[in-house]
């Protein structure tokens, strides 16, 4: 299966004009950056592989993803999570549901934590070659394929438009998708915000991509500590503000804190900027809810 390349739009957003790469609109079950990272697997054969196993958390866009992937190829699916919350396992929805009904087949790890089992599982699959394993999130040097071909996508959406040099802007979990795009857009610059970690923990999966500094995104953040998965007043206003003045739903994790750290740098204004869509909003079905829970009065 061929992935179409994905449409770039204007939208304006606080005043400012922005180029928005709609990632999103890939494909209606195989889209984003995980479609990015996973097209590799897509793309090539592998006939001695019939089982495909990850691990991650239990709402993850990857987990999804590779559902799908897995559901393309025949092949099946494993994936292993430390924990389920009880509310979940009791009233399935978005990533973990829609996985589940993919063929997902759920395994929680006993290891005390998930980097531990994925050691030990790729050391046990050494001598299994129909399994194919895949990191956290994509995080690996395959991803490397379907990121480049996004980078000749807005190469030549840049030619066509005769737009010399963009400010590429996306947040990043592992920061995958930011390093290989800055690696293959040399005369343009890619900005990023870590939201898994801080901007060490950033630069560690950097570095454990690609050794060379001169190739890394430039990473920006904000000065207050952000913790993965916590609800923010903050995030929940600037994701309903895209909604209201752009039309387009952003996902609930990321997004809003990769708006609010870009709006928050106004050097990266220097240029025109180009927002990648990175998708993901299937997980909203389980944020959003929590959100108007929480802050009824924004409502």
């Amino acid at each position: 299966m061929l992935l179409n390349s994905s449409p770039i739009q204007t939208i304006t957003f606080k005043n400012q004009n922005f180029y928005l790469k709609r990632d999103d609109l890939l494909h209606p079950d195989f889209s984003g950056n995980k479609a990015r990272k996973f097209y590799y697997f897509l793309q090539n054969d592998f006939p001695a592989i019939n089982k495909l196993v990850s691990y991650g958390s239990a709402q993850s866009n990857a987990m999804y993803s590779l559902s799908v992937l897995a559901k393309m190829k025949g092949w099946e699916f494993e994936y292993f999570v430390d924990h389920v919350a009880a509310y979940l396992k009791d009233s399935p929805h978005g990533n973990y549901k829609a996985a589940l009904n993919n063929g997902m087949r759920l395994r929680q790890a006993q290891s005390p934590s998930l980097s531990e089992c994925s050691l030990s599982l790729s050391k046990g699959m050494e001598e299994e070659d129909n399994i194919l394993f895949i990191e956290e999130g994509g995080r690996q040097k395959e991803a490397e394929y379907g990121i480049q071909i996004l980078a000749q996508e807005i190469i030549q959406w840049q030619e066509e438009h005769d737009v010399e040099e963009l400010n590429i802007f996306l947040p990043s979990g592992t920061g995958t998708t930011a390093l290989f795009l800055q690696k293959h857009l040399p005369d343009n610059r890619v900005y990023t915000n870590p939201c898994v970690g801080d901007t060490d923990y950033l630069k560690k999966q950097f570095f454990e991509l690609e050794e060379e500094e001169s190739l890394h995104p430039t990473i920006i953040s904000l000065s207050k500590k952000h913790h993965f998965g916590k609800l923010y007043r903050e995030n929940y206003k600037i994701w309903l503000k895209l909604q209201q003045q752009t039309g387009v739903v952003f996902d609930l994790l990321y997004d809003p804190l990769g708006w609010r750290t870009l709006l928050a740098h106004p050097e990266v204004f220097s240029k025109p900027i180009l927002y990648i869509h990175q998708g993901g909003v299937l997980g909203n079905e389980s944020m959003l809810p929590r959100y108007e829970r929480k802050y009824k009065d924004i409502l």
